[in-house]
């Protein structure tokens, strides 16, 4: 069984990007982080940057390396908030969260979160990516450590346990899912005992303002989305797509979707203005749902099921009605409204990707960074570069014109500003 990063999940719109309502697309550009990556597949969490001018013609040997600086173990995505990054690694027997200035890379504050994460098929540490919100920093350890952190200093606010207190299940590969913000609360898949599959944390004190559902954890991340007026929180668990209300945790919807050994990994992507992609590999498949609102009650139904695309653990990346992304270790194109397969090429093992300025950002598992124009016509490569080597497992990073890219030892910042 592949190794996975909880890690690959992280998200970004651009100008644009999945062809959001411009209702959607005002909505994105109104926020502070419009430049930032200050949660799980960046600002809108789909993967997608709003940044225009990125560097498309590259040197020899690829964009400038502008630091590299030495870390530990894990899968942990990177997130930058106010010209600092937050990720998580493990050292020794210990697992910890860290801040580093994004200029340089120098260390300003590192937590230790817990005891190491040991996976017995290879790739030991932590997998979740911090979610950043203000003063405040929310990390998730592959045990089930759950902590707010004060971004400043790296005190520790207040925490959880969520194995111990809400009998949440530890998956086999570690808990990779990451947190996500709404409003005052912060929304976790516990995978608890029954009635705690979802908590709703306070996000400044951590108290529990209320929980819901019983289900087996996946590794996917949520995202929030607002359908036919109603705003709603999509889980992926291990056993179902489920829909609920950040408000009390009501829910709106369920889609059944079981996958071998619980495995659905990949973040789902919203379709607007009512569709939901999912994928699953181990030969599982994916599916468009449409969610459907029958006298104020919601249901949902696939429009179609394939497994033209089986995301392992990358998620895909939807623009103007095509979905990127790595059906197992095949690199794809398919039409989000039909499934048809418009292209597919072999070559980066299960790698990861991002979207910016009408391009695709590709970093293959054993490090070599790929510019492709996002085109369904054709599979079009712009420029290549082997910058890193050995596991590469983790979605890149792209803020300011700054890539950010990791793998079980090394942390490095390219510039990827157009060269004026």
């Amino acid at each position: 069984m592949y190794r996975f990063s909880c890690l690959s999940r992280l998200v970004e719109g651009g100008i644009m990007i999945l062809t959001l309502s411009c209702a959607a697309l005002k909505a994105v550009a109104s926020t502070d982080w419009n430049n930032e990556w200050h949660q799980w597949r960046g600002p809108n969490r789909d993967g997608v940057s709003l940044e225009r001018g990125i560097l498309k013609n590259w040197p020899e040997g690829g964009p400038k390396t502008l630091w590299r600086v030495s870390i530990g173990e894990g899968f942990s995505g990177i997130t930058i908030s106010q010209g600092r990054i937050y990720t998580m690694y493990a050292k020794g027997n210990d697992e910890f969260v860290v801040c580093r200035s994004a200029t340089d890379g120098t260390a300003i504050w590192q937590f230790r979160s817990d005891d190491i994460f040991y996976d017995t098929q290879g790739g030991n540490g932590p997998r979740s990516t911090p979610t950043v919100d203000g003063d405040l920093v929310f990390a998730l350890g592959a045990k089930g450590k759950l902590y707010a952190i004060s971004s400043k200093d790296g005190k520790k606010i207040w925490e959880h346990d969520l194995k111990d207190e809400f009998k949440g299940y530890i998956p086999s590969q570690g808990i990779s899912t990451s947190t996500i913000i709404e409003e005052d609360l912060l929304l976790v898949d516990v995978g608890g005992e029954p009635g705690y599959s979802i908590v709703a944390f306070n996000k400044k004190s951590g108290e529990v303002i209320w929980n819901s559902q019983t289900d087996r954890p996946g590794y996917s991340s949520p995202i929030a989305v607002t359908v036919n007026g109603m705003r709603q929180i999509i889980f992926f668990t291990g056993t179902a797509v489920v829909s609920v209300a950040p408000k009390d945790g009501k829910l709106y919807w369920r889609y059944p979707w079981k996958t071998d050994w619980f495995a659905n990994i990949a973040t789902p992507i919203f379709i607007p203005n009512d569709k939901i992609f999912i994928s699953s590999g181990y030969d599982k498949g994916s599916a468009l749902l449409q969610i459907n609102d029958n006298s104020g009650t919601e249901t949902v139904k696939p429009i179609w099921l394939s497994k033209v695309m089986r995301n392992h653990f990358s998620s895909s990346i939807l623009y103007e009605g095509y979905v990127y992304g790595f059906d197992e270790a095949t690199f794809k194109c398919i039409n989000v409204n039909t499934s048809e397969q418009k292209w597919a090429i072999r070559g980066f093992g299960k790698g990861s990707l991002i979207f910016a300025d009408d391009h695709l950002i590709v970093l293959s598992e054993r490090g070599k960074l790929i510019l492709v124009e996002a085109i369904p016509s054709e599979y079009r490569e712009k420029a290549s570069a082997q910058v890193l080597q050995g596991k590469c497992w983790t979605v890149p990073t792209l803020s300011s014109g700054k890539l950010y890219i990791r793998n079980q030892k090394e942390l490095i910042c390219l510039d990827l500003t157009e060269s004026k």
